[in-house]
């Protein structure tokens, strides 16, 4: 399965996700990610230190959600509901296949939140959020 993980700048949560998927190494999944309004930056420090804290390697550099990636995906999974509807906008023939992380994880609503800016502890707890919600999507896309 392909999935494009999006959030606002992509330095923080989609790379955090999308190396969580990476580092699970599951065989026939696939990840990307990338921001509604990115430029070119690296990963944040913050991240960069959780990541390393899980000896998760990533390497990273921000990317703006692009046509092709949207193609690309199988799932698009937004970390906003607002995320979700700039999305439904610009995407509106995508909309079977987009769902924000919580919706689709464990049928729940909500963001997740977003730490840019904030501490390390941010970081960790928006990190802990992202990974179980991953380990429940790969439980509901059945590669758990």
């Amino acid at each position: 399965m392909k999935i494009l993980f999006v959030c606002t700048g992509n330095t923080c949560r989609s790379p955090m996700a999308e190396a969580i998927v990476h580092a699970r190494k599951i065989e026939g999944m696939e990840a990307r990610s990338a921001g509604i309004f990115a430029g070119e930056a690296p990963l944040s420090a913050n991240a960069r230190e959780v990541l390393n804290e899980q000896s998760i390697e990533f390497d990273h550099t921000s990317k703006p959600l692009n046509p092709r990636d949207v193609e690309w995906a199988e799932l698009i999974l937004t970390m906003t509901y607002s995320h979700k509807m700039m999305l439904m906008q610009d995407y509106p023939e995508v909309a079977a296949k987009l769902h924000t992380v919580k919706e689709f994880a464990d049928g729940t609503t909500g963001d997740i939140s977003d730490p840019f800016g904030g501490s390390l502890s941010d970081y960790r707890r928006t990190f802990k959020e992202l990974e179980q919600l991953i380990d429940k999507l790969f439980q509901q896309t059945g590669t758990a």
